[in-house]
């Protein structure tokens, strides 16, 4: 039986936690650091109910063994010492991931991949000086990874197909799916999908065209429910006798006139962004916030089981 693999988990917030989890439920052994010590005392604990939280739907065999592969290093370089893989989840300013690269790539094993799950910050504005920098990337997962598998792979233009291949095979070995971003872009692709989404919403209540509660339930009981199994590709295939072919003569003609009045910058400032403010009828309290995370999270969990079991009944 070969050893377990080790991953280093840099930032132990939400989403560092999180990883952290993933790995630990795929038999990874998870070395957890954190420059604020309050944050990386709770980190254990934390990936602890994760873990537990995620076997109640059937998701981890063992939390209690997978949250024994959980430890704690104060300094980095203990954390990536022998390490196969980092994961870093540091603040979200590009100054911060030169100085945090840098010292990964000083520390870290030459063959261990640095990936960063930035959600903005493309690879080759952290990376272009680094003597290792052909062994990085952004691994930018959605929140919360442990219950939305998807993880977003994108190479700097110097980053080596050879770490691209690795890290999605990685990611997929451990329950995640990672698609490749083939070239940087601007917030990468699930980013840009869900802000032309985002604009035409904020446009739509801010004009009055419907309130804002119903505008979700135009998406999570209308276009959710598709997309939570199909993508857009597969939707417009199913939606014209002759597939997607058939679906561009039918009905791009309507869709050129939307995109010819898109909604643009403006939708996000005032007074549009403050018509979108007051039409939503909730305040953000902490019980109110924690509440809707609490459902969310269970609601996804119910949703991953259920996908799962449908993935191993068809193969």
């Amino acid at each position: 039986m070969s050893e377990p693999k080790t991953v280093a988990i840099i930032g132990t917030g939400l989403i560092g936690c999180a990883w952290a989890a993933i790995f630990a439920r795929a038999g990874w052994q998870v070395r957890l650091t954190d420059p604020h010590a309050p944050t990386l005392d709770a980190a254990t604990q934390r990936i602890a109910d994760e873990l537990r939280g995620l076997a109640r739907h059937g998701l981890c065999d063992d939390p209690e063994g997978a949250a024994q592969r959980l430890t704690v290093a104060r300094d980095l370089a203990d954390a990536v010492a022998g390490v196969s893989f980092v994961q870093e989840n540091g603040p979200e300013k590009v100054e911060d991931k030169i100085a945090i690269f840098t010292e990964l790539d000083r520390l870290a094993p030459a063959d261990a991949i640095l990936a960063s799950s930035t959600s903005a910050i493309v690879a080759s504005r952290f990376t272009e000086s680094l003597p290792g920098r052909a062994r990085c990337l952004v691994g930018h997962p959605v929140n919360p990874p442990h219950l939305v598998p998807l993880v977003e792979l994108c190479g700097a233009p110097w980053t080596s197909p050879d770490t691209i291949a690795r890290a999605r095979e990685i990611y997929l070995a451990i329950g995640q799916v990672p698609v490749t971003v083939n070239r940087e872009i601007n917030g990468f692709v699930l980013n840009r999908l869900q802000g032309a989404l985002l604009a035409e919403a904020f446009r739509l209540v801010g004009e009055g065209y419907i309130s804002a509660q119903d505008l979700d339930h135009t998406v999570k009981d209308g276009l959710g429910l598709r997309w939570s199994f199909l993508g857009p590709m597969e939707t417009i295939e199913l939606n014209a006798p002759g597939g997607i072919a058939d679906y561009c003569a039918r009905y791009t003609g309507f869709y050129k006139e939307l995109a010819q009045g898109a909604a643009g910058p403006s939708v996000y400032e005032s007074p549009n962004v403050d018509r979108v403010i007051a039409a939503w009828p909730h305040q953000a309290t902490p019980d109110r916030l924690a509440a809707l995370t609490r459902r969310r999270n269970e609601r996804l969990a119910a949703l991953a089981a259920h996908k799962q079991k449908q993935a191993a009944s068809e193969t």
